[in-house]
């Protein structure tokens, strides 16, 4: 497909010589194919935004998520242009406390969440990203409601499937060459088989992320499979510990309850994949493997992208269920994700107040 010629003001997601991890490079070509261009009233707006800043971003995966910041007195919208939409998604602007926000919302999953933050800090003067939601929880030290503050996100969606008959000793595919890599361990599906029965599933591999920082050479790529959140922000996340937290579904003491109140805490290790684990033997398995606490669809992608712009990430997840471990016969985020939806955004406010002060 030839390139379209664009003017110097026009802001493609291809303009500063921004990549993507491949996970990710396909859903924004897409995009940017799409909208060919974004529309000279778009660009007059973000300009007149951008003479506004920095921003803090505020990136969410969900409505029903977003919803409650939304509503949240501590949230206060731009009067005269209180949101600008762009590519399908909508930017809205405002304040959070003394701090300006851009609060946008990315839908489901590792593409969209990604495809939203490069389009976030592609458009728009961004000093920092803020990411939340709720998600599973692998940790049996911890409990529904809490929310936790990872130091490291990965990516565990990102596999080299070995072929049959292969074991661990057996070079992968393409590994000789830089591709694939055994260093991050692999799951192996005979150790769930049912006796007697087998399977050819064989085991799949976990992969880091291709990375192409922005400050970098261009198609000079590197590895990554844990990415850090800002060192600043993580910090200063440790005064977050101790904040009193909502333990009853709809905020009142007659409805269901969660046994003690939620805390906030600051874990290692959380994990992100287009897949939701509503399943014990897996979500023990991402504990075993890798230590995670927090298991969710998004953070890591968000995660990445920042990473490769260089923009200062943090993510906090509150926990909705047990990822399938727990005892109940269906997931329990159908009772607690509105709880957790709320402390999630009840911890984000104060920390986008500990960054104002």
């Amino acid at each position: 497909m030839a390139a379209a010629t664009r003017s110097p003001t026009t802001t493609p997601l291809t303009l500063l010589g921004r990549r993507l991890p491949l996970l990710l490079l396909v859903a924004v070509m897409a995009a940017a194919a799409a909208e060919a261009a974004v529309p000279a009233s778009a660009e007059r707006a973000i300009r007149r935004v951008n003479r506004r800043g920095p921003f803090l971003g505020v990136v969410v995966p969900n409505g029903f998520e977003m919803d409650p910041l939304l509503r949240s007195p501590a949230f206060s919208p731009a009067k005269k242009l209180p949101h600008l939409d762009v590519a399908g998604r909508r930017f809205r602007f405002g304040m959070i406390g003394q701090k300006k926000v851009i609060i946008v919302m990315t839908g489901l999953g590792m593409l969209n969440s990604g495809v939203t933050t490069q389009l976030l800090l592609t458009l728009f003067d961004v000093e920092g990203i803020v990411h939340f939601g709720i998600a599973g929880n692998a940790d049996p030290d911890l409990h529904i409601g809490d929310v936790t503050v990872p130091r490291y996100w990965g990516h565990t969606g990102l596999w080299n499937w070995q072929r049959h008959g292969d074991g661990p000793e057996k070079e992968l595919a393409l590994e000789s060459n830089g591709d694939y890599t055994r260093k991050y361990g692999a799951l192996n599906f005979s150790s769930y088989s049912v006796p007697a029965a087998g399977n050819l599933l064989n085991s799949v591999w976990y992969q880091p992320e291709e990375v192409f920082p922005a400050d970098g050479t261009p198609e000079s790529r590197r590895h990554e499979f844990w990415v850090p959140v800002d060192d600043r922000y993580h910090q200063l996340s440790k005064k977050l510990e101790g904040m009193t937290l909502e333990r009853c579904v709809n905020g009142t003491s007659t409805s269901t309850c969660l046994p003690r109140p939620p805390a906030v805490a600051r874990v290692e290790r959380g994990c992100s994949a287009s897949v939701f684990v509503d399943n014990a033997a897996y979500r023990q398995f991402l504990r075993s493997r890798f230590g995670v606490t927090p298991i969710d669809m998004e953070s890591a992608a968000v995660a990445l992208v920042a990473l490769q712009q260089g923009a200062p990430f943090i993510a906090i997840r509150s926990l909705s269920d047990l990822a399938g471990g727990g005892s109940a016969e269906s997931n329990e985020a159908g009772v607690f994700a509105a709880l957790a939806a709320q402390n999630a955004v009840a911890v984000t406010v104060q920390f986008i107040s500990l960054l104002s002060s």
